[in-house]
């Protein structure tokens, strides 16, 4: 990460807050179970951030089963084709308007 220069290390001005982080490790197996890759992401935790004071908008998308029944059931009904797509990384690469500090990893120097 620092190779590719994913971050920049600054002094935190005054009144502004650093959000804490923390590793998420994953390990991809293929069909018959065997390691294909081991994955790495280091995540901010901007859920401690708070509307209008840290940011401008909270988003965080989520559905609930009822709004799948009802789809599901519009799509039966109507005789419509339903494709499913995942869309993981969806915000990974948006844009921000505001500043986001994050505290310093241990190993960086």
């Amino acid at each position: 990460m620092a190779k590719n220069r994913l971050w920049d290390l600054v002094e935190l001005l005054k009144g502004t807050v650093a959000i804490g982080f923390k590793w998420v490790f994953k390990t991809k197996r293929d069909a018959s179970s065997k390691v294909e890759r081991y994955k790495a992401k280091l995540v901010a935790k901007g859920f401690i951030q708070k509307e209008d004071i840290d940011c401008h908008e909270i988003f965080s998308p989520v559905s609930k089963n009822d709004s799948l029944r009802i789809i599901m059931a519009l799509v039966t009904h109507m005789d419509l084709e339903l494709h499913q797509m995942d869309v993981k990384t969806v915000f990974l690469n948006r844009d921000l308007d505001e500043e986001v500090y994050m505290k310093k990893h241990e190993g960086i120097s």
